[in-house]
């Protein structure tokens, strides 16, 4: 009776209908002899938004921290060297995983509001001239803070030095909604979930995997079953799994894959880019707030983590707008805890649901008492989407162009 409650956090994040009505069907046989016919053209189809020709995609039942640990445990052995930074809760939790699973971590710690710091990489890299380091971690896209990091100048430090170290990439909130060029950008092992750019519930761990990696595999010794790369691919190859895998997920991730794939990778990572800069201009009308993000160059375009006013509680902001105006926005995590909240603009997005969650966010300010004037980020965020959004982007246009193709 009183509508929907909105939902603007960087993840889970909202699910297509045609996503959700793929998912609602009986439960089927994925033992079934034709099974393997729907598996084998889906993960293929995953390398795609991975961007990546070689190496394959494994799709484990868990989350992105469960592709982190298959990623580690795979192709590491206990004591080796690893560089890492931390600059936000979850390339936090990332040392924290790494160091708890026996790796010797250098890590670099970066002031949250900035992100990878590709020179810092580059020196160390040069002078670890006998090779200590084995891998190196790069969290792409910070969901905490808002920060993205450019992980091709990280590739960029590690052929400069002629190191030989794998190179893994926290892709969590990246892949499937910014740019991500997994070869490209020479990427060994990238992990990404499914409740974020690809529209899913949670509940599916993805992990793209590089050959370089693959031949590491087969030298690691770190303890691992579940998540055993071995064991997936003996059955990944005939279109199985080697234990019960999530079969309603995996047919709402064909329909997903289908709709990324269909609008064109380059399209939605402009998309996001579109949303995210109309995002950025209300934030900027709003007094007193400002992003986490230290500076342009580090701007995420999948979550925008904002400071509260001076005086004002974050937690305030996000139970007003949550309790009188029906909007999930974003906690503060961590050492953020009360200073700030996010907007998630990532997944199945247009710009008059961001207006909304900008309108509940500005009007949630408001009676925490911020001295914001009420409807002006709104309008700075409106004329940003008016100047860029392009014609015909709705479903319209999507039914023609999918006509076109039956016909």
């Amino acid at each position: 009776m009183n509508g929907n409650t909105h939902l603007f956090i960087p993840g889970p994040t909202n699910i297509p209908e045609e996503v959700r009505r793929a998912m609602n069907l009986p439960m089927e046989d994925m033992r079934a002899p034709d099974f393997g016919d729907f598996i084998l053209p889906l993960l293929a189809d995953l390398k795609k938004v991975f961007r990546t020709e070689t190496g394959r995609v494994f799709v484990f039942p868990g989350s992105g921290t469960g592709a982190w640990e298959a990623a580690i445990s795979n192709t590491l052995n206990p004591g080796d060297r690893v560089l890492m930074s931390r600059f936000g809760q979850f390339s936090m939790l990332w040392v924290d995983m790494a160091e708890r699973l026996g790796l010797d971590v250098e890590v670099i710690d970066v002031d949250w509001g900035k992100g990878v710091p590709a020179e810092e990489y580059a020196a160390r890299l040069g002078a670890d001239t006998g090779h200590a380091i084995k891998a190196v971690f790069a969290t792409h896209n910070e969901t905490a803070t808002g920060v993205s990091s450019d992980i091709r100048a990280v590739r960029e430090a590690l052929d400069a030095a002629g190191h030989p170290a794998l190179l893994f990439v926290d892709g969590v909130s990246s892949i499937g909604s910014i740019e991500f060029e997994m070869e490209t950008w020479g990427v060994d092992l990238a992990v990404s979930g499914s409740q974020k750019g690809f529209m899913l519930p949670a509940g599916l761990g993805l992990l793209a995997v590089s050959e370089k990696a693959l031949a590491a595999h087969e030298r690691a010794k770190m303890p691992r079953c579940y998540f055993s790369f071995a064991d997936m691919i003996r059955l990944n190859d005939t279109g199985y799994f080697p234990y019960t895998p999530p079969t309603q997920l995996l047919r709402g991730l064909r329909v997903s894959l289908d709709m990324l794939l269909d609008a064109g990778l380059e399209s939605v990572w402009e998309r996001h880019h579109r949303l995210a800069s109309g995002v950025r201009a209300a934030v900027a009308e709003w007094q007193g707030c400002r992003l986490v993000a230290d500076g342009p160059e580090w701007h995420s375009d999948t979550v925008s983590a904002i400071y509260a006013p001076e005086g004002i509680d974050a937690r305030q902001v996000i139970d007003t707008a949550y309790h009188k105006y029906q909007t999930s926005l974003g906690s503060g995590l961590a050492k953020l805890a009360g200073r700030a909240f996010r907007i998630g603009h990532l997944g199945s997005l247009n710009p008059v649901m961001l207006c909304g969650a900008l309108s509940a966010a500005e009007m949630a300010l408001c009676d925490a008492g911020a001295a914001i004037t009420p409807g002006q980020g709104v309008a700075a965020a409106q004329e940003a989407f008016r100047m860029t959004t392009p014609p015909g982007t709705g479903p319209q246009r999507r039914a023609r162009r999918l006509k076109g193709q039956m016909t």
